[in-house]
């Protein structure tokens, strides 16, 4: 098998939003870091006057400090911004960029040259009580023609990142197991080994949740892998080949992040992601 940081540069990211693709990373992160790894090889190039690199050439910390200098004086935008193309960039853009490297030298194996993450800006997190104000609604209100059982799987998901500050990727791989409704004092759910307390409202989404996937792993006939999150209805057929039975396999990530973008723009009008809802640091 090739070695990934020996790879030209270029077939290398490739590589890589290949394998975020497989991870079930939903597609606008895909095409987000493959864009933001394309201006970085670019810059790099453009700078040092050569034709080609290799990844691990690439992802060296003299040059990714380079190009992380270049994007935040805005040397880098290919668009003009409504206050110059000059501008700084965005706080958020630029840990989208270091989060983007970091993420790349880890599937190259290189994670020692990982870099400290600025902290979280907080122009699109919802405060408190919008936060729960939301919730609410994502559990009471289900748009015409919108599917009652991913609307409800959404809400709960919702909550969990609201309750346990942790992303979507981070709580794609739950199992059912990992929730614990009737832990007393307090209900909780366990991520990374970590447990987290759940309030009145959270458990509710999630009994409701765990009843309507129970509705539709009955049809398993005891095959239940246990995944807490499960398509709610049958894939397409693909080249002739019928898609597994809901349940026989996780719900992708990119499937949870677009049902929550699409219920949220039917209930509200606006299409805010997840991390709007972690709580702020």
């Amino acid at each position: 098998m090739p070695n990934p940081r020996t790879a030209d540069a270029l077939a290398a990211i490739g590589a890589f939003r290949e394998a975020l693709q497989n991870a079930g990373y939903a597609d606008r992160t895909v095409r987000l870091r493959g864009t933001l790894l394309t201006e970085y090889l670019e810059h790099v190039l453009n700078e040092e006057k050569v034709i080609s690199l290799t990844a691990e050439e690439l992802v060296q910390p003299e040059r990714a400090d380079s190009w992380l200098h270049a994007a935040d004086a805005g040397e880098t935008r290919r668009r003009n911004t409504l206050t110059g193309p000059d501008t700084a960039a965005a706080h958020d853009s630029q840990r989208a960029r270091i989060q983007t490297y970091n993420t790349f030298v880890d599937h190259l194996g290189l994670s020692g040259l990982q870099r400290p993450y600025p902290p979280s800006g907080h122009g699109d997190r919802l405060e408190p009580e919008q936060t729960y104000k939301l919730l609410r609604t994502l559990a009471v209100r289900r748009p015409t023609g919108a599917n009652a059982a991913t609307a409800i799987r959404t809400a709960a998901v919702a909550g969990l990142v609201a309750a346990t500050g942790s992303s979507v990727p981070q709580l794609h791989k739950l199992n059912v197991t990992d929730v614990d409704l009737e832990r007393r004092p307090v209900p909780v759910v366990t991520v990374a080994d970590f447990d987290h307390p759940l309030d009145k409202h959270t458990v509710e989404i999630l009994r409701r949740w765990l009843d309507v996937r129970a509705g539709i792993t009955k049809a398993l006939e005891g095959s239940d892998p246990g995944y807490l999150w499960i398509p709610t209805k049958p894939g397409r057929e693909r080249a002739g080949v019928q898609p597994p039975k809901p349940g026989l396999t996780r719900a992708a990530v990119r499937t949870l992040h677009a049902a929550h973008r699409n219920l949220v723009l039917q209930v509200i009008g606006v299409p805010l992601r997840p991390y709007a809802l972690l709580p702020r640091r």
